[in-house]
């Protein structure tokens, strides 16, 4: 995972056994004059055998072997106390670690990458990195961390300069031609003004890392993508095809609308309550399917909210939006060639249109030219006094 957190790193012990030789004769005596001081709640190893002067541990030579083979198995209240115990819930970031997140393209950076393609009617490629985690040296208990901090390095140093805002994407320049990188952890798409460059590109990885070149591009991070003349084509119908059966909604009425136009959902104090996880499985399910379809985020975003106690209520709306993706499977997002690459945003919201709290809901979208690379809808954690006042700050 490019997680976030630092990876645990708890040493682990072996557990007693009459084989193993881990303590000298010497300890074996003191043991047995100092047995009568040990509490009763400490673990002491009942079977203790002399030992040879090299000593081994049960699967590892002693050499391997991080804490001292002499001591005792620790027990749970002595591992709190131990400080020679990692223990990395308790590690500070400064001290203990550095950096422990291994940056990651936000999926927005992707529609644009993919869109000025588009505009540019480039044709994208795709290459895998195989055991990725296996090329950098870990300094980090992060390994993704390590194989970006490789992977960035190799390619600054062939002459490829690091985006400032995105640092996933990695450009070149060769006279008026310009070859585009983007990273998504082990998966890379590349384009270029000139072929040739996308050929040299290829060449240079492989000659540093094992990868698998995909050729062009059709499937990245769960999305299908269809690449023509005329433009790009977008949307996740295997994945939608997927989680209608999973959830028994692949039979049944098709409705053309995911929501009402004026929901009325709210807590339901008063209503059954449903299955809580397999509301959420639902709720999941469709915040994945979101990455490519705009036109359900408003209805899953509402009933997201209900999670921690849904009802009959709320299960009838998820259900609503499963009808209306049967009938919807094939739409997706149409980025068009040649078309003009303009920014323009739009923006809304609702006045206390949340009835538990009077909260507003604020949404918006944003294109380039005519291509659709980023919406949103969320809940304000304010009430605005007016309608006027929650579309100001929408």
């Amino acid at each position: 995972n490019a997680g976030s957190n630092p990876s645990m790193n708890v040493q682990s012990t072996s557990a007693p056994s009459t084989h193993t030789n881990v303590h000298t004769e010497e300890n074996h005596n003191d043991q047995e004059e100092e047995g009568e001081q040990l509490q009763e709640d400490e673990f002491t190893k009942p079977f203790c055998a002399p030992t040879q002067e090299v000593a081994e541990s049960s699967s590892h030579n002693i050499e391997q072997v991080r804490r001292n083979p002499s001591r005792l198995v620790q027990t749970r209240r002595q591992l709190a106390i131990d400080p020679e115990m990692s223990k990395g819930y308790a590690q500070e970031e400064g001290i203990d670690f550095e950096e422990s997140f291994a940056p990651v393209a936000r999926l927005e950076a992707v529609w644009i990458f993919i869109a000025y393609a588009a505009h540019k009617s480039f044709l994208i490629y795709q290459m895998d990195v195989k055991t990725e985690f296996l090329n950098g040296p870990l300094k980090e208990e992060q390994a993704p961390r390590a194989w970006y901090d490789e992977l960035s390095k190799f390619l600054t140093s062939k002459g490829f300069t690091k985006g400032t805002i995105d640092p996933t994407l990695f450009t070149i320049r060769y006279g008026e031609d310009i070859l585009l990188v983007k990273i998504y952890v082990d998966d890379i798409i590349f384009v270029s003004t000139n072929s040739k460059y996308s050929k040299r590109f290829e060449k240079l990885m492989h000659s540093r890392f094992e990868m698998s070149l995909m050729g062009e591009m059709k499937f990245f991070l769960g999305l299908q993508i269809h690449q023509s003349l005329s433009g790009i084509f977008i949307n996740q119908a295997k994945y939608t095809l997927e989680i209608l059966h999973k959830h028994g909604m692949d039979k049944g009425q098709i409705i053309g609308t995911p929501m009402a136009t004026k929901p009325k959902l709210d807590a339901d104090l008063s209503g059954n309550p449903v299955d809580q996880t397999d509301y959420r499985s639902k709720i999941g399910s469709l915040m994945y399917l979101t990455s490519s379809k705009p036109d359900i985020v408003q209805a899953v975003c509402f009933c997201a909210r209900y999670q921690s106690r849904p009802t009959e209520k709320h299960l009838k709306e998820v259900k609503m939006i499963f009808r209306y993706l049967r009938g919807t499977v094939n739409m997706g997002l149409w980025y068009p060639k040649g078309s003009s690459f303009k920014l323009t945003a739009f923006s809304n919201a609702d006045h206390a249109g949340c009835i538990d709290s009077c909260k507003s809901t604020s949404g918006g979208i944003q294109f380039l030219g005519d291509k659709l690379v980023s919406w949103m809808s969320k809940k304000k954690n304010y009430t605005a006094m007016s309608s006027a006042e929650a579309e100001y700050v929408a």
